[in-house]
């Protein structure tokens, strides 16, 4: 089955400036809708739709860093009728309005990353730490001294501002502060430190990771460990959709 949403995932990737529907999706793999979406989520951690919109995104980050298109313009370029939800599900998953997310690259010009924690909104709460293990493809493709990211989401996707989250210091480890009660995903993504701005928006590779499963927190305040490994993402992954750099740039 695995091969057969790799199949879905690429169909989704290569047709998403087009009006596909789960339909169209079950056709091309040969299967009834309803078994296609159930198991493209239980292999990829998101719906198709999440999974296309997520890839259009992307897309529109890459349009808007590229050239002067107008916003309305691109929004239709990437299978968007509306430039008002466009617009509002853009800052929702890129914590930026596409507007503001063009200007980046000017605001990195002047502030560079450097490693910073983002705590979570729970006074004296969950302390989360961990180290983070890059396979071999992952050295190689990011480079020395990458740029490691490491947040807490609430769910399977770098979507919109993270719980709590840290850029990475030297020493290898991450800590996450004040995490609140709940359920959340760790998710790592890896920046080579050479890249130029668009590199570090919109990386052409991806190198990410994810905890096994869910971190679950419970009310009372604990400490918790977990590692993650990270790895070249197959091409047709789900884009790392939120901004990360300006989180860093201070």
């Amino acid at each position: 089955m695995y091969l057969t949403i790799v199949s879905a995932a690429r169909f989704l990737v290569e047709h998403s400036d087009e009006p596909v529907t789960l339909h169209d999706l079950a056709d091309h793999v040969g299967y009834s809708p309803f078994h296609v979406a159930r198991s493209f989520e239980r292999y990829v951690g998101m719906p198709p739709g999440q999974f296309l919109a997520a890839h259009r995104f992307q897309r529109a980050k890459q349009m808007l860093l590229a050239g002067e298109d107008k916003v309305i313009d691109i929004c239709n370029a990437v299978g968007f009728s509306s430039v008002g939800t466009f617009t509002t599900r853009f800052v929702k998953v890129v914590g930026l309005s596409p507007t503001d997310f063009r200007r980046l690259p000017h605001t990195l010009a002047d502030h560079q990353p450097r490693p910073v924690s983002v705590r979570g909104p729970q006074t004296d709460g969950t302390v989360i730490t961990g180290a983070v293990h890059l396979s071999p493809a992952a050295r190689t493709s990011v480079g020395p001294s990458p740029a490691v990211y490491v947040g807490l989401f609430r769910r399977r996707a770098a979507h919109g501002v993270p719980v709590a989250g840290t850029l990475m210091g030297p020493e290898g480890y991450f800590i996450l502060m004040d995490v609140p009660p709940g359920a959340f995903w760790l998710l790592v993504s890896v920046l080579a430190s050479r890249a130029d701005a668009p590199g570090q928006l919109v990386p052409v590779t991806q190198v990410v990771g994810a905890a096994s499963r869910p971190v679950l927190v419970p009310e009372r305040p604990v400490s918790l460990v977990r590692d993650v490994s990270v790895d070249v993402a197959p091409d047709w992954f789900a884009p790392v959709l939120v901004a990360l750099p300006p989180l860093a740039a201070v």
